[in-house]
């Protein structure tokens, strides 16, 4: 299969820098910056700043279309890619490239496989300043296998059957979270209304509450890292679900005599940086003091982290800021929280095991959909 450069078949150019005075939140022509390229598209729910509307013809060789392809030209983010899901026409911002098919060379979404394929080239070919940059220059010179059109046509029909089967596990996936959810507010009614009327008890009344630790400094020094004892970071916790079963750092024993291990199935809240988060540690941890650990004998944990998650946004915003936003534990001992009877409580962690299980199954699939989808887009663009 012979390769072309990416210029040869597809318009590439970057965005305007237009003036940041002359954007308003309200109406007008949406403006796509590179934070409104979230999770390989661009969609309704991304736009948050906009332009007269006069500025679409005056700007017409900026114009999006549904269809266009978004590439992240400069930030950490380099090299993120998006697809323009909208009907209506945006205007691009400067740091963001565009990839659109010239008419009769090329098929626009099998121009948007191989695009996103090529994220981690394209990041890795900007790296080597201060902050990573590509130019759209640079950009169209990266080479891409051409067959004909039907067969590109053919190529695309069986990567979108596999990102299809990666779409409907994740469609499925969000249902367990509401699940979860919904069977709550059907047995404990609203946690901020009380609307069913629960005992009221003070968190810090229900369990203990304590920060991780971590005394030495720096914190990422090596001496006492790289362990056999899991070291779980706010991001791990944020990033979890319902168990914390993942971590990427660890302590040796040095790290370990300057911390605490906290016991498996410790339920663990972020203070700072990620407010609010929570997880349930799945095997025995340490975390630093920007992770504070919850246990009880009173109360479900799962029965807390459920409940912590009505109240997250809350609480994040009302969150003191300092040099970043922060809460600390006696903010945490004195929330709220209303507290059904343990054994109703039991119940429903019951149920969200048994939901938890069949999301495992989910998740497993979605893997091995996943991997299909990379092996077959492998296959396609080496």
């Amino acid at each position: 299969m012979r390769r072309v450069e990416l210029g040869e078949i597809a318009e590439v150019f970057g965005g305007y820098a237009f003036k940041s005075k002359d954007f308003n939140e309200t109406s007008g022509v949406p403006v796509i910056k590179i934070s409104n390229i979230q999770g390989g598209e661009v969609s309704e729910k991304t736009l948050k700043e906009y332009l007269p509307d006069s500025y679409l013809d005056d700007y017409e060789n900026y114009q999006i279309r549904r269809g266009d392809i978004l590439v992240a030209l400069s930030g950490a983010t380099t090299g993120k890619t998006g697809v323009y899901n909208l009907e209506s026409k945006s205007l691009l911002n400067q740091r963001v490239g565009l990839v659109r098919a010239k008419n009769g060379h090329a098929d626009q979404k099998y121009l948007s496989y191989y695009v996103s394929k090529i994220t981690d080239d394209i990041l890795n070919k900007a790296q080597g300043v201060a902050q990573p940059n590509i130019s759209t220059k640079e950009l169209a010179k990266f080479e891409i296998p051409l067959p004909s059109l039907s067969e590109q046509k053919a190529i695309v029909a069986k990567l979108d059957r596999a990102q299809r089967l990666i779409d409907i596990d994740r469609e499925m996936l969000a249902k367990y979270d509401e699940l979860i959810q919904s069977v709550f507010l059907e047995m404990f009614g609203d946690p901020v209304r009380n609307e069913k009327g629960w005992e009221v008890k003070k968190l810090g009344n229900v369990g203990t509450l304590a920060r991780g630790k971590s005394k030495h400094r720096p914190r990422n020094d090596p001496s006492i890292l790289g362990g056999e004892y899991p070291l779980i970071q706010t991001g791990d916790v944020a990033n979890a679900g319902l168990f914390i079963t993942e971590y990427s750092s660890t302590y040796n024993e040095a790290g370990l005599k300057q911390s605490k291990l906290w016991d498996n199935g410790t339920l663990c809240i972020t203070i700072a940086a990620n407010i609010a988060k929570v997880g349930i540690l799945d095997f025995d941890a340490c975390f630093p003091d920007s992770v504070v650990g919850f246990k009880s004998e009173k109360a479900s944990s799962i029965f807390i982290y459920a409940w912590m998650g009505f109240l997250q946004n809350i609480i994040e915003e009302q969150a003191p800021v300092s040099a970043q936003k922060n809460i600390n534990l006696r903010i945490l001992n004195d929330l709220d929280i209303i507290f059904p009877p343990l054994s109703l409580q039991r119940e429903y962690e019951q149920i969200v095991l048994k939901v938890d299980r069949e999301r495992k199954e989910i998740e497993n699939l979605n893997q091995k959909s996943e991997e299909l989808f990379s092996s077959l887009v492998q296959g396609v663009f080496g």
